[in-house]
């Protein structure tokens, strides 16, 4: 593990409470779990993040990064349709094994209380797969479930070795159980604005996260302006329309009846608070009373909101290239995260929204970051084919660089202007492939399903699926080595 001698040591200097806190601490007056949640949660530890290591052996992009729920290991997922479990600590890999997708990986998680056995992971070829590592070292992979489109996101009921969620570009949320032999589907996702001349059109899904105060709530968003909240509590069980029934709403009120934005990413803080991030926008954070109900009406809702607390904004990053995640860090979430197009990793204060850290994290993009469940240790990844791990580190790197005004400058007015990204012949012809390969696999998938009346999406998904079920290699024709680009 990380050695003590390597992080940096606060002072009174810098934290001017230290002698108060030790003070309490060693004659009994304190916890005994206060010191190091607080000492966790100050600047100083924030503004001495530095570059602990690279976790090297994908070949591709690296969409995905997770600690187990202990903390001493990390599950990665790429373009290359790996999987692979890490020691952090020691920067070495434990074991890697092909995931059974088609197409690139983009979430990947260990399942709680199962001894790290059981990972489930979801990509761009609609599957939800399960892998089960044997004790002989082998690993099993099968299909859970199935939608049309990617999957982004999975999300997993808290403390629960069995329960897990994912949604789809479908606009489905599908509900699993692993001791069950069937997947559910649940409802499809539609917009709160609908008449009989422009009935509700289906949102194409991005995220998916639970509250872990209270998991019987579950957050989506994807692509209008609109975060939802729903209760399984309430849900049919049925895939019926009416079930999509949402018990809170939450938009800024100025991106209500905006039609050119979406959601690309979702985090619940211990207090249930709702951290939203817009594609080629900002973050907003909602409080759990800032919502306007599940009212269908904008006019309602936005009258709902002028009565409601404004939502605390993060700026200064930009989030336009691809699907960014957002997350919290520290030990009551006193800090908000995010990745960026300019290959920085933002870190501001929650409370005032702050910018306590910028550190280059991708020479590229910045898409996912993963704090450690329980001490301050970070995993992020992006368009660069590795892992990073960030700890406190003793340094003389300052926690903003001389530039940060031009950065964050040049980021809100490429976002302003909505400038698009300058592509190289070679890049423009990737993309092209990429679009062509594409469309050649969902024509065939036409076809396929013309042929058969009884498929799996008539039927709906299995847990006990083999991977003859899934599409072929041959179908699909991509190349493992391929980008994302969103």
């Amino acid at each position: 593990m990380l050695r003590m001698e390597n992080f940096h040591k606060p002072t009174t200097r810098t934290n001017p409470h230290s002698f108060t806190d030790l003070f309490r601490r060693e004659f009994g007056f304190s916890n005994p779990t206060a010191f190091p949640r607080r000492f966790s949660a100050s600047q100083v530890i924030v503004k001495n993040l530095n570059l602990y290591g690279k976790l090297n052996g994908h070949e591709g992009c690296v969409n995905a990064v997770e600690f187990n729920s202990s903390g001493d290991m990390l599950v990665s997922g790429s373009d290359d349709k790996q999987v692979m479990l890490w020691n952090w600590a020691s920067k070495t890999k434990l074991l890697a094994y092909p995931s059974g997708h088609l197409d690139n990986i983009f979430q990947t998680k260990i399942m709680p209380f199962t001894d790290d056995s059981k990972i489930v992971t979801s990509a761009g070829d609609g599957q939800v797969r399960l892998g089960l590592l044997r004790e002989d070292g082998k690993v099993d992979t099968t299909v859970l479930g199935k939608h049309r489109g990617c999957v982004y996101k999975l999300a997993v009921e808290p403390g629960s070795p069995h329960i897990l969620y994912s949604c789809g570009e479908d606009g489905f949320i599908h509900h699993y159980d692993l001791r069950s032999s069937s997947a559910t589907r649940l409802f499809s996702c539609s917009s709160l604005e609908g008449n009989n001349k422009h009935p509700p059109k289906k949102i194409r899904l991005n995220s998916i996260v639970i509250d872990s105060r209270n998991p019987c709530y579950f957050a989506v968003g994807g692509s209008d302006e609109y975060a939802r909240v729903y209760d399984i509590r309430t849900c049919q069980w049925d895939a019926s329309e009416d079930s999509d029934r949402p018990v809170s709403t939450f938009c800024p009120q100025h991106l209500i009846e905006s039609y050119d934005v979406h959601i690309t990413a979702l985090a619940y803080s211990s207090s249930s608070e709702l951290l939203v991030s817009y594609n080629d926008e900002l973050i907003y954070l909602f409080e759990k009373n800032a919502s306007f109900g599940s009212t269908s009406s904008s006019s309602a809702a936005s009258e709902d909101l002028k009565n409601h607390q404004e939502a605390q904004v993060y700026s200064g990053h930009r989030n336009a290239q691809t699907i960014k995640g957002v997350n919290f860090f520290g030990p009551n979430d006193e800090y908000v995260l995010s990745g960026s197009d300019c290959g920085h990793i933002f870190i501001w204060k929650k409370k005032g929204a702050e910018l306590v850290r910028l550190m280059v994290g991708d020479q590229h993009v910045v898409n996912q970051l993963e704090p450690h469940p329980h001490i301050p240790i970070l995993a992020t990844c992006g368009i660069e084919n590795n892992v990073k791990i960030w700890a406190p580190l003793a340094s003389d790197i300052p926690p903003l660089p001389v530039n940060v005004k031009e950065i964050t400058e040049a980021n809100r007015k490429s976002r302003e202007d909505r400038s698009r990204v300058t592509l190289t012949p070679d890049l423009i012809m990737h993309v092209l492939r990429l679009q062509r390969r594409q469309t050649l696999a969902y024509v065939e998938r036409r076809y396929n399903r013309a042929d058969n009346v009884n498929s799996e999406d008539a039927e709906g998904s299995a847990l006990g699926l083999s991977d003859g079920d899934a599409s072929s290699e041959e179908d699909y024709g991509g190349n493992s080595r391929d980008c994302n680009i969103s």
